[in-house]
């Protein structure tokens, strides 16, 4: 009887030792955004082992429609569509904030369950998971553009806009950091503006931009999740 409990005992502790080489954030996920977005899901891993590994990393579950795209990112290198699986060194301690599983909704109703599986190469007793919901819906009034554990939001109106807009949301921690940033048809930056915990909307200036159209981005943690269009009229 000893002898099991010290097994047992020792079973426990080495699992508990393997689970710890790595840590991602957040097990479970729940995403729901409209027609025509870039949706970009999040996947963080951390090395907590003293040498560099490489993790693999794969997709396991996942069905999209036909008129969606869905494909991996490291930071604004993206992979082809293709690409289920892949593998990524991790220095020791270093944490992989730029990975990112990015979908494009298209123009289609879905309701779509995704799971990731990462682990060190070569220890598959040490597979951890991310699953995921994604639901993509047509929105035919002004409600929720994108929805997660951190935060609701809601489209950008009026759009088109002319002296400005306002955007409503609700932050559910106040340990994100949360802004919208608007750029222009080439990239340049055109304005932050900050997400503030205690409040629930925020008004975009458009006074001082020229007629045309714009993208703005919901950034988590100074990580872009979701991007979307805004046209501007004089």
């Amino acid at each position: 009887m000893m002898k099991q409990l010290l097994l047992l005992g020792f079973f426990f502790l080495s699992s508990k030792f393997v689970l710890s080489q790595q840590e991602v954030a957040d097990g479970h996920d729940h995403y729901q955004t409209s027609f025509n977005q870039v949706l970009r899901i999040p996947i963080r891993i951390k090395n907590h082992s003293d040498k560099a590994q490489f993790y693999v990393v794969k997709k396991v579950k996942g069905e999209l429609g036909d008129t969606q795209k869905g494909y991996f990112c490291l930071g604004s290198k993206c992979l082809d569509g293709a690409i289920e699986e892949f593998s990524k060194r991790i220095e020791p301690g270093e944490t992989l904030y730029d990975l990112y599983y990015t979908i494009e909704s298209g123009i289609q109703n879905t309701q779509a369950a995704f799971k990731f599986e990462y682990f060190p190469k070569g220890s598959l007793h040490a597979i951890q998971e991310k699953s995921v919901q994604v639901v993509v819906e047509e929105r035919h009034t002004k409600s929720y553009v994108f929805q997660s554990r951190e935060i609701t939001m809601q489209d950008i109106y009026p759009n088109p806009a002319q002296d400005h807009a306002f955007i409503d949301y609700r932050l559910h921690t106040e340990s994100v950091k949360a802004k919208i940033s608007i750029h222009n048809v080439l990239g340049k930056n055109m304005g932050d503006y900050e997400l503030n915990p205690s409040e629930t909307r925020v008004r975009v200036e458009a006074e001082g931009l020229v007629a045309g159209v714009y993208f703005y981005t919901l950034y988590l943690d100074n990580n872009g999740i979701l991007t979307r269009k805004l046209i501007v009229r004089k």
